[in-house]
């Protein structure tokens, strides 16, 4: 096992030339014609993280071809993985490249490593990949926002304090309606800046559509939650 930076091992410094990985499965093929080539293929699979004996030898190198090209995401782990498969094949009495044939596939292929044993030497610098977090979608935080205010409203309601509840859910109401605030086809943008205004606006642009059922139901239970005998409170001016 070659000794190299710690990090490398969790924290890919990136993967390695498609050039090296399709010389490495080369010399792989001279070795496997010295042998047994089933039970050899299968060794070196061993070495690159296989488990389990493939049904046939030409699903054995496809198995091989697959864990190689998986590997070889990390540059560093594949070239080790690479080194201990010759190493297990020399004891197994098959001949082997030597360091130096490895080294001049690094070299001619810019991979960026070279073997000084019993180190793996990187021959420039590397920063770990860092894989960047995926920015919330638009769906993503409008579902988290009522989910946020149905269950608050809940604990308000339980807790005795049926205002602040309802308070809850107006605030919803008013966030979905003035998120369109300014937005619409071609040049007709939505204009207001209450619950009441842009409500009106898009029930007109969406008379006769699915959507004008909804936004009849968010009226009216808006006008519910409003009014003195509904919801009682009040937020928007007349």
């Amino acid at each position: 096992m070659l000794k190299f930076d710690k990090s490398w091992r969790f924290n890919s410094p990136g993967p390695a030339p498609q050039g090296v990985i399709r010389d490495f499965y080369g010399l792989i093929e001279k070795i496997v014609a010295q042998g047994d080539a089933w039970a050899v293929v299968e060794q070196c699979k061993d070495s690159f993280g296989g488990s389990g004996t493939s049904s046939s030898l030409s699903w054995a190198w496809t198995d091989l071809s697959n864990l190689m090209d998986d590997m070889a995401e990390n540059a560093p782990l594949f070239i080790d993985a690479f080194c201990k498969c010759c190493e297990s094949l020399d004891q197994a009495g098959l001949g082997v490249p030597a360091i130096e044939h490895i080294n001049s596939i690094l070299a001619k292929h810019d991979a960026g490593y070279e073997i000084q044993l019993p180190d793996l030497i990187a021959t420039r610098a590397y920063t770990p990949i860092t894989v960047p977090r995926l920015a919330p979608s638009l769906d993503e935080l409008a579902r988290k926002l009522i989910d946020d205010c149905l269950v608050e409203s809940e604990r308000l309601l339980d807790a005795g304090q049926g205002r602040r509840a309802v308070q809850e859910i107006l605030f919803l109401l008013e966030s979905i309606t003035t998120a369109f605030r300014g937005m619409g086809e071609d040049t007709v943008t939505i204009q207001g800046k209450y619950f009441g205004p842009i409500i009106s606006e898009m029930k007109r642009r969406e008379r006769g559509k699915a959507q004008e059922n909804i936004l009849n139901w968010m009226t009216i239970l808006h006008g519910y939650l409003s009014s003195p005998t509904g919801g009682g409170f009040a937020t928007e001016p007349t």
